[in-house]
């Protein structure tokens, strides 16, 4: 009877953070997914809001005289680029600080969501905005966009890979550069005319409810000898 008690807790515990999981992804979906419904039915209020925003954010754009630096930050971005480091980052850390599991998770999220996003694109197959004067070009579908989640899931996924491995002001850091290295990608792809602000606010929501919920599901899966420190922030 002990035997099958201890036997019995590791699978309960598996179905909890399965359960958690699924739950935290549809709390996320749904927003995403009117969002999807909305677009596909070209719902008059949100596409006249994006069209004026994006509008707005290309004349800005032009005025401030700031194409080349919006430029620079959209080639920096560039999902495989940043899917390339982010990788090499998880093996350093498997292969030097010990955090095995850890890395294989982001490594497999990352890649997942790195598909997962092409099809969103392929499912709602929305276009590109059309601009009279456009500022940069970009080509596939429009939403959601793939540089605002691509980058909000390699900077959520780094924060939960490394935590153990800093300090408590080092994790505040680590937040914070997280979530502006989200926004001013989201925003790049607004002021350069290539998404609706539609399709860089469902790539935000897509890509953190990707890691989170990837990471309720593989709480507790993370022995010590593999991964000191918090299980995840906190």
């Amino acid at each position: 009877m002990a035997r099958e008690a201890q036997s019995a807790g590791p699978a309960l515990s598996r179905v909890g953070r399965l359960v958690r999981a699924i739950v935290a992804m549809v709390l996320f979906l749904v927003p995403v997914l009117l969002l999807a419904f909305a677009v596909r039915q070209k719902f008059d209020p949100l596409v006249h809001a994006d069209e004026d925003l994006i509008i707005a954010a290309t004349n800005a754009t032009r005025s401030a005289g700031a194409k080349g630096g919006l430029i620079a930050l959209q080639e920096i971005s560039q999902p495989v680029r940043v899917y390339v480091v982010a990788v090499l980052v998880a093996l350093w850390a498997w292969k030097f600080r010990g955090l095995r599991n850890r890395a294989l998770w982001a490594i497999v999220t990352m890649m997942v969501s790195w598909n997962l996003g092409l099809d969103a694109k392929l499912l709602v197959q929305r276009a590109r905005p059309v601009i009279k004067d456009p500022i940069s070009h970009a080509p596939g579908y429009s939403f959601p966009s793939g540089h605002a989640f691509n980058t909000t899931v390699i900077a959520t996924v780094m924060v939960f890979l490394l935590w153990p491995l800093m300090s408590a002001a080092g994790r505040r850091l680590a937040i914070t550069l997280a979530v502006l290295a989200s926004v001013a990608v989201g925003l790049d792809r607004i002021f350069l005319g290539v998404h609706f602000p539609s399709d860089v606010l469902a790539g935000w929501i897509l890509g953190l409810g990707i890691t989170f919920s990837s990471w309720l599901g593989f709480i507790g899966r993370t022995p010590a000898t593999s991964s000191s420190g918090p299980s995840h922030p906190a």
